[in-house]
């Protein structure tokens, strides 16, 4: 198994820049693809961005294609969503997870480890 600790939400204003980071401890972390996923209140949980285990393949979300970049460091095991051009409707928790296989990424269904999740609050 693998412990996820996300960190780095916060409040800020339309149009500004957030890094979410995603540290991972137990077992191999290059062993994993890691996705992101949010939830806004009243939602249920969405797909946000999905990255496979070397980092050289990522998928997203239309809704944050072109804002948002998933990346990886196999070396500090840590997974990064890094935001920008945030919007109000990007609002909610922000989770990150884990799965073996990089199949069904969009399916939180299929992820089997994740981290407690991180607030983000976007404001117009």
């Amino acid at each position: 198994q693998v412990q996820l600790v996300e960190s780095g939400g916060g409040s800020v204003q339309a149009g500004d820049s957030l890094r979410l980071s995603c540290a991972a401890s137990g077992r191999t972390f290059s062993g994993y693809v890691m996705g992101w996923f949010r939830q806004a209140p009243g939602k249920e949980r969405e797909f946000v961005a999905a990255i496979n285990r070397s980092g050289a393949i990522t998928n997203y979300a239309e809704s944050v294609k072109g804002r948002f970049t998933i990346s990886r460091d196999n070396d500090k095991n840590t997974v990064y969503l890094q935001m920008n051009s945030l919007k109000p409707e990007d609002t909610g928790v922000y989770y990150c997870a884990a799965k073996v296989v990089y199949l069904s990424i969009y399916d939180s269904n299929r992820y089997t480890n994740w981290g407690q999740g991180t607030q983000v609050t976007v404001s117009s």
